[in-house]
């Protein structure tokens, strides 16, 4: 039996029965209940049978086990970053309270976050002299924040996509024996557009004729860069319609965030083109998400394959929930997605025990790690770094991270997890959120106090890091 008193179920079911506009009487006659015990139990003062749990799943079209499924945890663990700026140093809120307000009042709670992400971008206006916008001007989210939201709010699937992505394919794979013979066949047959490689000014991948007939790709990109560079393209004429609808049903303010949507499902249409639904999935679960085999199996880059590796939450063939940050090497936090339940910093650079950062140290090889977060949960990660940029001798690179993982449960279905030890807890490496909101004041590596904590120094002895503890 379901327990209704977790607050993940109710609030998810009269979550998606507002996505749907439906009242709670409707809702109710669809379930042969009456509306008063659906009112009970979207307040999580009822029990879940599992017979309704597995009726309310048909209904919302979704698996039962999806109902416990939120980002409440996500915004949780937001909420106490955002809590653990110097802004609310009297506040003396405790972890539990943060919790609390996520878990009941999602709605409020994020509005709170767009608030105080408002906040933050006033601050580095100021910070950097830049102009503040004028009064009439329309204040907007961030627009990467907004869309790292939509994308997680969306659990990084859409399924209008993946339709989109399976007929064009199927087109291509018709043109051609070969993928990129095909793709650029179809964008010729369908669109009237030549594509052809040049020679283009450096850091430019690709370039569109004024009449839109040509599209220029770089001749110095790698195959399977210049085939997503194509696919990218063929996907804002393909799937335009998709896309815009997507983007029309979403809650994404107006200004820069439509736009920076718009190329993000592009490329997610390009990875679903590149990399199809089944038969990728079918080769993450024979090859146990071994992505160098992947990688030469599709044709495809390093970043690319972990990018759909995440996709892969279609109802009845679902992959493994993960979690994925890309980072440069300065600590910038540049793509931010978690299934897995691991919580990735929003505003600030996340803990540099992880293993994203120390695969710096070792470019080109996957860096393993068994992390475990401050509330005791442990995850399976996995990390790599590589260079960037453009492919002249002298042109300067830009060196980034991957960072993939999953719940250390899943770990098995890894191939990576080959030889390790799940059970040994030296194995396991203490990280954290990021400083101001991770409890352990005895890491030799902290940057900044907890939020909460006051120190004082002693002249007598001190520990390895000023804000540490001794003993």
């Amino acid at each position: 039996m379901a327990d209704a008193q977790d607050p993940q179920i109710g609030g998810r079911i009269r979550r998606l029965r507002r996505d749907r506009r439906l009242t709670q009487a409707e809702l109710a006659q669809a379930l042969g209940i009456s509306a008063s015990y659906l009112n009970l139990i979207e307040h999580n003062r009822r029990k879940i049978t599992v017979p309704l749990l597995f009726k309310i799943a048909g209904q919302f079209g979704i698996e039962p086990g999806d109902l416990a499924e939120t980002d409440d945890g996500r915004l949780a663990g937001d909420l106490m970053e955002m809590f653990g700026d110097d802004l609310f140093l009297d506040s003396d809120l405790t972890n539990q309270e943060i919790r609390d307000f996520a878990y009941q009042n999602p709605v409020v709670a994020r509005a709170v976050m767009r608030l105080f992400d408002k906040y933050q971008d006033l601050v580095k206006n100021r910070a950097s002299g830049a102009p503040s916008a004028d009064a009439g001007d329309a204040a907007f989210h961030p627009a990467t924040d907004e869309v790292s939201d939509f994308v997680q709010e969306n659990a990084n699937h859409f399924p209008a996509l993946e339709a989109a992505a399976g007929r064009v394919r199927a087109d291509v794979d018709r043109a051609s024996d070969s993928l990129e013979q095909g793709l650029r066949t179809y964008l010729m047959n369908v669109f009237g557009v030549d594509c052809r490689q040049a020679s283009l000014p450096r850091g430019i991948a690709r370039r569109l004729s004024g009449d839109g007939r040509t599209l220029e790709i770089s001749d110095i990109l790698p195959p399977e860069t210049a085939n997503f560079a194509v696919a990218h393209h063929l996907g804002l004429m393909a799937a335009q319609g998709e896309i815009e609808a997507i983007i029309a049903g979403s809650t994404l303010p107006e200004a820069d965030a439509p736009p920076l949507a718009r190329n993000v499902l592009a490329s997610y249409f390009a990875a679903a083109v590149i990399m199809p639904y089944e038969p990728f999935f079918k080769a993450c679960q024979a090859h146990r998400y071994d992505i160098d085999r992947l990688m030469r199996r599709f044709q495809a880059s390093f970043e690319q394959v972990c990018h759909r590796m995440t996709t892969l939450q279609r109802p009845g063939s679902q992959g493994i929930p993960l979690h994925l940050v890309r980072t440069d090497i300065a600590g910038n936090i540049q793509k931010r997605f978690s299934l897995s339940g691991i919580h990735i910093p929003r505003h600030s650079g996340a803990c540099p025990r992880w293993n994203v950062y120390s695969a710096f140290l070792h470019p080109g090889h996957i860096n393993v790690q068994l992390s475990q977060m401050p509330d005791g949960e442990v995850y399976f990660c996995i990390a790599r770094s590589f260079a960037r940029g453009d492919y002249s001798y002298t042109a300067p690179r830009r060196h980034l991270s991957i960072g993939l993982g999953c719940s250390i449960s899943h770990a098995r279905k890894m191939i990576y997890s080959d030889g390790v030890d799940l059970t040994k807890s030296s194995h396991v490496v203490p990280v954290g959120p990021s400083c101001r909101i991770c409890p352990r004041l005895e890491c030799g590596q902290r940057a900044h106090p907890p939020a909460d904590h006051r120190f004082r120094l002693s002249d007598e002895m001190r520990a390895e890091s000023l804000y540490g503890r001794i003993g």
